[in-house]
């Protein structure tokens, strides 16, 4: 019959169990939460006052109960989040029938699973530092779960040294084993919930609503000095259709393939995007190579060929001068359409524009030159627009966004009849000087005005630029007005956070870059720096079970070795045993060295005397207060040369 556990194996458990399920606490029903906690309390409180269990009817009741409650909460049972409610329901009506010390022994291996769900979430170092921590103290739980009157202090060596063993085998499986495209979890419709960016869509508050997140879109490493602020516009979704309040993608009749000509030599640099669950890639304003696996649009959209759902990293040039060809007839007509019975006040400015212009350009130089001086203002926190959205931004509230500035300025283009789209994307970004990176976060997202011009293409206007110049000269905290809410880490004012906040991210690039980056294609660069340009899941498998072999081999003989005796008077002590041995006088396993002596004596009484100087000679070595090194010569001799 398996023994109850002890108290203080109980406690490690329990800090093992907090550790594992604290990180899932925001996003588990209230319920299970309490339950968990009452659930860990009572058995502590059990432990502590040698209480009974609760009846098993109980514990069934309780079982309906949950699972009745989780469908209720998701509507299914399966999935990652029913699934991880289920593991944690299923945890805490485990613990509450651990009475010996198989079942906590089961609940550990409970809690190695649910320590594994926090990674569906959340890959970055913090969680990787926990989840460590996690398995030290359930490891540790574990052994003394084996030795109940063992320290616990010594269980948490026990606990360190077998997981500091299991590192070589982690770093085996890390570069060798299969890499497979996608997530860690990837199968629910809801593996990819909770992921920010750009929208399919772009209506008055959508991009300004972003703007106040600072989590990172993408970071951008460049082959040489990196271009100056303004000319950072990195392009993203482009929106043709307009419904008098929300811009779309549209349909674009016969839009050709994409043609420009570079007016600047190319600048050269790697992208790193963070997951989105979009098929867009950004890229800076005018993409000159598509990356594998992508496509370049008419528009010049750069489209992965999947959702980017996982990190990202691909090479990249970019002109950023240009001048575009093509352009279609039916494109152009698109370009110009507007829908009807909207903004009455911006048709006749616009009108009044095109009557009064000798050219396009001189058009759109009167609409920049009205953006810079109507007073506009800048905010995260744009008032409503009605239903003639422009008008209501133009000639009343004067207070908005990037959306805002670019799609009053898009209609107002159009109508005056020059072809107009919305480019939506990111605009600036910051560098870190520790890594050398430009971090672009969603605070950065911007949209901007192409217009077509005749021997120009479409040529980019920015009216955010004209109105308030410091968004784009100095960033977002430089542009809103003060007392506005900001990102908490792109608060100018903090720069002992800044500081701190560079290194931190330059540190998470690094584990992004090689350990969370370590896909499929890096998989094949190492398999082709080691000679094996073609390899397959047979070869894989070859190469892991020949390296995970030879490790296992080499802690074998490390321990073997770790298992002879390492004191050289008991090695001679040994010797003289076996000597005696063979002569048929063998020592008992549980016989001491006088005792051992004194039989032998009996038994070989010509080497009395030899048998009795060298056992006391090695009780002094072995247990004397002090080791004589000289008397470990002394005995070797004596043994050497001992005859029976």
């Amino acid at each position: 019959m398996n023994p109850a556990p002890t108290l203080a194996n109980l406690l490690v458990l329990g800090v093992g169990i907090l550790l594992a399920a604290a990180p899932h606490v925001a996003r588990l029903p209230w319920w299970v939460s309490a339950l968990a906690l009452g659930a860990l309390g009572w058995r502590a409180w059990a432990a502590w006052r040698n209480e009974r269990m609760p009846r098993r009817w109980l514990l069934y009741a309780l079982v309906v109960f949950g699972i009745g409650a989780v469908f209720l909460s998701y509507r299914t049972l399966f999935g990652r989040d029913a699934g991880i409610t289920m593991l944690v329901l299923f945890l805490a009506l485990k613990l509450l029938e651990t009475r010996t010390q198989r079942d906590v022994i089961i609940v550990t291996f409970l809690c190695y699973f649910l320590s594994l769900t926090n990674f569906f979430y959340s890959q970055t170092i913090p969680t990787g530092i926990l989840m460590a921590a996690t398995v030290l103290v359930l490891t540790a739980a574990l052994v003394g779960f084996s030795g109940p009157t063992r320290p616990v202090a010594r269980n948490f060596r026990t606990a360190g040294m077998l997981l500091a063993q299991g590192i070589p085998v982690m770093l085996i499986l890390f570069l060798f084993f299969p890499r497979v495209p996608g997530p860690l979890w990837g199968m629910p419709s809801d593996a990819y919930s909770g992921m920010t960016g750009l929208s399919e869509s772009m209506s008055p508050g959508d991009i300004s609503a972003l703007s106040q997140s600072d989590a990172i879109a993408f970071r951008v490493k460049f082959d040489g000095a990196p271009p100056p602020k303004k000319a950072l516009y990195w392009r993203g979704p482009v929106f043709w259709e307009f419904d008098g309040r929300s811009w779309r993608p549209g349909s674009v009749p016969n839009p050709g393939d994409p043609q420009f000509d570079p007016l600047s030599p190319p600048v050269t640099y790697s992208v790193t995007v963070e997951p989105h669950n979009r098929p867009w890639l950004f890229a800076l304003d005018l993409p000159g190579r598509v990356p594998p696996g992508a496509q370049l649009t008419a528009d010049f959209q750069l489209h992965a060929r999947r959702p980017v759902r996982t990190r990202l990293r691909y090479d990249m040039s970019s002109f950023l001068e240009y001048r575009t060809a093509g352009g279609s007839a039916e494109a152009l007509a698109a370009a110009r359409a507007l829908p009807s019975g909207f903004n009455p006040k911006a048709l006749a400015l616009a009108g009044q524009w095109a009557r009064g212009a000798g050219s396009d350009e001189e058009i759109v130089l009167r609409a920049v030159d009205f953006f810079r001086r109507a007073g506009f203002g800048y905010t995260l926190s744009p008032p409503p627009l009605g239903h003639d959205s422009v008008d209501d931004f133009i000639f009343g509230t004067k207070r908005g966004f990037c959306e805002h500035f670019s799609s009053a300025f898009a209609y107002l283009m159009r109508a005056a009849g020059i072809p107009a789209r919305v480019v939506t994307g990111y605009q600036g970004g910051e560098i870190n000087p520790v890594d050398g990176y430009i971090t672009v976060r969603q605070a950065d997202a911007h949209a901007w005005v192409e217009v077509w011009l005749a021997g120009r293409g479409w040529t980019r206007v920015d009216p955010t630029a004209a109105a308030v110049p410091l968004r784009i000269e100095s960033g977002l905290a430089a542009a809103v007005p003060r007392g506005e809410p900001l990102p908490f880490l792109t608060r100018p004012e903090l720069t002992w956070l800044r500081t701190l906040r560079f290194n931190w991210e330059a540190l998470a690039n690094y584990w992004n870059q090689w350990v969370l980056g370590y896909n499929p294609e890096r998989q094949r660069g190492l398999f082709n720096r080691l000679g094996m340009p073609d390899t397959t899941w047979q070869t894989m498998a070859q190469m892991l079970f020949w390296a995970v072999g030879a490790v296992t081999v080499a802690f074998a003989l490390w321990l073997l070795r770790k298992a002879r005796p390492r004191d050289a008077a008991h090695a001679i002590w040994l010797t003289f045993c076996a000597k005696l041995a063979r002569r048929g006088t063998a020592r008992g396993a549980a016989e001491g060295p006088r005792n051992f002596a004194d039989r032998a004596a009996l038994a070989h009484p010509r080497a009395a005397a030899r048998i009795r100087a060298i056992a006391s000679l090695y009780i002094d070595l072995r247990y004397g207060p002090e080791r004589d090194h000289g008397g470990v010569a002394r005995l070797r001799a004596l043994v050497r040369g001992f005859r029976a």
